[in-house]
């Protein structure tokens, strides 16, 4: 009986992986990233055409203004098109805060500081703790903005391949815990007051008093790290590593091998002497943060409220990213005698940037495809329309909430901001489970949930284009579906671990977060 389960499951197992080879198959075959997000972008002037043809239109569930799809193929449409270009490339997120980060990467790579800290971690860490690590510090990176994806993501790669092991495994899962595990963390971040006032306006529909505070899923948050990271570890090295198999290829940078000659073999003197060095760099930049922030009148709070959440330190991350890569960077190598004089740090700093050619050429198209499609109308048509289709289905209770969350996931891949999403989808929901007996909090982290787990799947999401740009680093045939195909076993057990727990957490009538409990009486 047993032999038949074990021989059942190999089947199902090849079934499922050949699955996921068709996709990464038919995903490659596209054309190149930067190409498809030009042509999304011309789809997307065609229908904003075909639709605003049509009768068409929804009324926002906030506003209750009427919402029709707006053609861009006008003599206004052409003429926004035309003067907003450079805007909408100069101001698409991403590309300022990895431009930024990077510059700073790049002096922690070229000095060689990067390449001796993964030498010293390869010979004293436990090799079978890196996956468990990597996912583990891709989801705390949550709560600092977007410094997981422009510092943990290629870092997991390059932690990987040090040891021996796929990079392409290693960005998986660095990427599975930062954007998968979106709503997992011991801490909160600044979306968080950001959805809970949401949540709180229209959960008043029902109840003019109601209240929902900032940290209204924080104990769901806590129990989900453990959680998403044990499952991220457990996808990376029983699914995602043993399709990749190993790995053979040359990667156009592998700062764990700066330097040939040393290879990945143990630290000298003068490099060890470097690593102290910028331990000690970086523990006076660390003891300054804390003295600017942790005092109620720190220069790094907030000036106004002396909190932290809102504070310049949290906004201003991308900068600290930046310092915080800089300055070790600096100290090693003038002291390892790598850098000579400035030359050399510019020199190194360039370098860097040069490799991000391709992933700039890529961001210019995929910034004017995300601004046609928001100036049209289309993705806020689409989420009311998919919130008004399951709110007409008839369901109640559980089986409604776990629709919810499909849905929620569904309409993140056409609509990529969390915050602009739920202003949609809030007015609709929460107050229709409030009227079920569940809570606006439930509703909430439903949603998360949703949204959290088809962020590592969506090409809609604003760094995909990053990670496919890091990915072909180590094979330059690696694309769109490559990523796909490899991320969506996450998105999987993800959302089916994240669901077990829903079920535990209403069954045990647990509270997800100070004073938010799961039921609306």
């Amino acid at each position: 009986m047993s032999k038949n389960n074990k021989k059942d499951n190999t089947e199902k197992k090849s079934l499922f992986l050949r699955f996921l080879d068709g996709i990464e198959y038919v995903g490659n075959k596209l054309p190149h990233p930067a190409t498809l997000f030009a042509m999304f972008a011309l789809l997307v002037l065609l229908l904003s055409g075909v639709f605003a043809t049509m009768d068409l239109a929804v009324e926002h569930p906030t506003t209750g203004e009427e919402i029709r799809p707006i053609s861009l193929l006008t003599g206004e449409g052409v003429r926004m098109i035309v003067e907003k270009m450079v805007v909408n490339f100069t101001s698409f997120l991403p590309l300022g805060v990895v431009l930024v980060a990077m510059l700073g990467v790049g002096v922690a790579e070229g000095s060689g500081f990067m390449g001796a800290a993964l030498r010293g971690i390869v010979h004293a860490a436990p090799s079978r703790l890196i996956t468990i690590v990597t996912v583990f510090a891709g989801v705390m990176s949550n709560a600092a903005s977007e410094v997981g994806y422009v510092v943990i993501v290629p870092l997991g790669a390059i932690i990987f391949l040090a040891f021996g092991r796929h990079p392409m495994a290693g960005l998986a899962a660095a990427f599975a815990g930062v954007s998968g595990g979106y709503s997992a963390n011991f801490v909160l971040g600044t979306i968080d007051p950001l959805l809970a006032g949401l949540s709180q306006e229209t959960a008043r529909i029902i109840d003019p008093t109601y209240t929902v505070n900032p940290a209204a899923n924080w104990y769901f948050m806590i129990a989900s790290v453990f959680v998403i990271t044990a499952a991220g570890t457990w996808i990376t090295e029983k699914i995602v590593e043993p399709r990749l198999g190993k790995y053979t290829g040359t990667p156009d940078t592998n700062p764990a091998k700066e330097d040939e000659d040393d290879e990945m073999g143990y630290l000298k003197p003068i490099e060890k002497k470097g690593l102290w060095a910028a331990g000690g760099a970086f523990l006076v930049l660390t003891l300054f943060v804390l003295w600017a922030l942790v005092p109620e009148d720190g220069i790094l709070r907030d000036p106004e409220t002396g909190t932290i959440l809102d504070s310049p330190f949290l906004e201003g991350i991308v900068a600290f990213i930046f310092i915080a890569f800089l300055v070790p960077g600096l100290t090693y190598g003038f002291v390892t005698g790598k850098f000579k004089n400035d030359s050399d740090v510019i020199n190194s700093m360039g370098k860097t940037i040069s490799t991000l050619g391709v992933y700039i050429v890529l961001v210019f198209f995929a910034a004017q495809f995300v601004a046609y499609f928001g100036w049209t109308n289309l993705g806020l048509i689409f989420a009311i329309k998919g919130a008004e289709g399951l709110e007409a289905i008839g369901l109640t209770g559980y089986p409604l909430l776990f629709a919810f969350m499909v849905v929620s996931g569904i309409i993140n891949l056409v609509m990529g901001s969390a915050s602009a999403k739920w202003a949609i989808m809030a007015p609709v929901f929460v107050p229709m489970f409030m009227l079920v007996g569940f809570s606006p909090e439930l509703t909430q982290l439903a949603y998360r949930i949703g949204d959290s787990t088809t962020n590592i799947i969506t090409p809609m999401m604003s760094y995909f284009a990053l990670i496919v740009a890091f990915a072909q680093k180590y094979d330059k045939n690696y694309g769109i579906g490559t990523i796909i195909a490899t991320m969506l076993p996450y998105s999987i057990g993800f959302f089916l671990v994240w669901s077990i727990m829903v079920i535990i957490w209403i069954a045990g009538g647990l509270p997800i977060g100070p004073g938010s409990e799961i039921y609306y009486p």
